[in-house]
């Protein structure tokens, strides 16, 4: 059994108790019950006590280290933001097992995106041999259950709010909790209403556009921290205060970078792929210029996105506009819809089939349109490629399943944004960005389903854009100039949040509505980066 030697003070409180009791036990199980003392005893609060009870699991100093900076120096009470695929899971687990174990958490709940729910249990299962309830029913047991993981969107319902809102939990999980940035939305308001002594937010983007995003998560760990919203951003608005802020946020955020870890294994290999559209394709996108000269420019931008991804993503929205547009237009738009239909195969559908055949590897391929998703997964099949779709909509059980046939049996994931969130996808090393998103945020998101913890090999990146068109401004300007796939998030964190006038995203969409030729957006895209650029050199000079 145990080679152990209890002290004489133990042994004799315990003979004296084994002499009043009717019970008796024997040697065997004395040792039993002090070696569980033992574990219940904590002769020192520094350090982690979890380490010891995992030794299966293989943490990085990185990880330790943000588990005990949490625990001793933020009361339980933080951001974990480190890089995508940097193991914030693996940090938040940790933090989770040591409060147990010190018997400081034993009601818990984990919020997470409902694509995320069973890798969350699972995870726990497998690595820290924690079990947590998965409610599946309208009617789930909230207060019996220590610890469950669900999303937000069902907690918050209805006939589960009231009950959730009313336990007292020791410690509340939140995965992709950049999703809170909106302290307007329910999701916000009904996060900072739970009653928690402890919490952790897991995001590797806590600022996605504004400085605003990083205050609404610090005031869900610590409301009045970092004051009133408005007094904080005319504070901190431009490069004053910045290492005041720097030193504010590093008392509740944790973030480790990529080439700070040692994990540089593995590398980014990236191609931006321009291509151009056929003649034909070229005359019709050049007449949805008529929607924006008819005063409709956020109809035309849509439009002209929608056409970029794949004609049946823009035939859907014709269809609804024609519905509810006068006979007049309806009669231009009926045309354009016949002459759509007879456009060739998406010069970007070509060049997909083109790297796959040339590069006999799994791909997951990024769209931001269902109805490109559809498109493309039918294109592969007509050319002898096999794939599966992920998406949103995807009840927990598909979504799995889909991922298993990805890793088993499929060469292709077609995903929309919903493939971006939390999966990990090592097995897979080259990734299309079909669509690209206007946030870097976003897209680094997205690559860090492959380039994550884990990963041994290479990834490669093919981002694609049509010539002349909305997206060639997108990654001309953005992706290139500013290189976000060699400073990544970490720079950016601190760039997006000065740019005037709101998001970048915002910024950009209002350059596109309200130019009146290709030559003004070139201009005023030009002075947008070129402020961008001159904060990042501003940046690097005073660091």
């Amino acid at each position: 059994m145990f080679d152990i030697h209890p002290d004489s003070t133990f042994i004799h409180t315990f003979s004296d108790r084994l002499e009043k009791s009717e019970n008796l036990c024997t040697w065997e199980q004395f040792k039993l019950a002090y070696r569980a003392s033992q574990f219940q005893s904590i002769s020192d609060f520094d350090g982690l006590l979890a380490l010891e009870h995992l030794p299966h699991v293989t943490f990085m100093p990185h990880q330790v280290e943000a588990a005990k900076t949490a625990i001793h120096e933020m009361n339980g009470r933080a951001i974990l933001a480190d890089e995508v695929g940097l193991g914030k899971t693996l940090e938040a687990g940790l933090i989770l097992k040591e409060y147990m174990i010190r018997g400081m958490a034993k009601k818990i709940l984990i919020l997470t995106p409902a694509s995320l729910v069973n890798q969350w249990v699972q995870e726990l299962d497998q690595k820290f041999h924690i079990q947590a309830a998965s409610p599946r029913k309208k009617h789930a047991a909230w207060k019996d259950w220590d610890i469950t993981v669900t999303s937000i969107d069902m907690a918050k319902r209805e006939n589960h709010r009231e009950t959730i809102l009313s336990i007292p939990y020791d410690l509340i999980i939140i995965d992709e909790a950049h999703k809170l940035k909106n302290h307007q939305t329910r999701n916000y308001q009904f996060v900072q209403s739970l009653k928690k002594t402890y919490c952790l937010l897991l995001t590797a983007t806590p600022i996605q556009n504004k400085l605003s995003d990083l205050f609404n998560l610090v005031s869900i760990l610590k409301p009045g921290y970092l004051g009133h919203l408005t007094d904080f951003k005319k504070k901190y608005r431009g490069s004053q205060n910045t290492e005041h802020i720097h030193s504010l946020v590093g008392r509740v955020m944790i973030r480790n970078r990529r080439q700070d870890t040692g994990l540089n294994h593995s590398s980014r290999v990236v191609a931006h792929e321009r291509l151009n559209f056929t003649d034909e394709e070229q005359q019709w996108y050049e007449k949805l210029q008529t929607f924006k000269e008819n005063s409709h420019a956020f109809t035309w931008l849509t439009l002209a996105k929608e056409f970029c991804s794949s004609r049946e993503a823009c035939f859907m929205s014709l269809k609804e506009i024609a519905k509810k547009t006068t006979e007049e237009n309806k009669a231009i738009i009926t045309e354009m819809i016949k002459q759509l239909e007879q456009l060739p195969h998406h010069a970007k559908a070509m060049r997909m089939v083109e790297l796959i055949k040339e590069k006999p590897e799994k791909f997951i391929v990024f769209t931001e349109y269902r109805a490109t998703q559809f498109y493309l997964q039918w294109f592969l099949q007509q050319h002898g490629i096999s794939s599966v779709p992920f998406s949103g909509k995807f009840n927990k059980s598909k979504r799995d399943w889909m991922k298993q046939l990805f890793k088993n049996q499929a060469q292709v994931m077609i995903a929309t944004e919903a493939g971006a969130e939390g999966i990990n996808l090592q097995f897979c090393h080259n990734m299309i960005n079909y669509d690209l998103p206007w946030n870097p945020m976003r897209l680094e998101q997205r690559i860090g389903r492959i380039h994550r913890f884990g990963q041994e090999r290479d990834v490669h990146i093919y981002n694609f854009a049509i010539n002349n068109t909305i997206e060639e401004h997108i990654m001309s300007m953005l992706y290139e100039k500013i290189d976000v796939f060699r400073h990544a998030v970490g720079d950016l964190d601190h760039i997006l949040e000065k740019i005037p006038g709101g998001s970048f995203e915002n910024q950009v969409q209002s350059i596109l509505e309200e130019a009146e030729s290709a030559g003004e957006v070139n201009i005023k895209m030009k002075n947008l980066v070129s402020y961008v650029e001159h904060t990042v050199n501003e940046r690097k000079e005073s660091s």
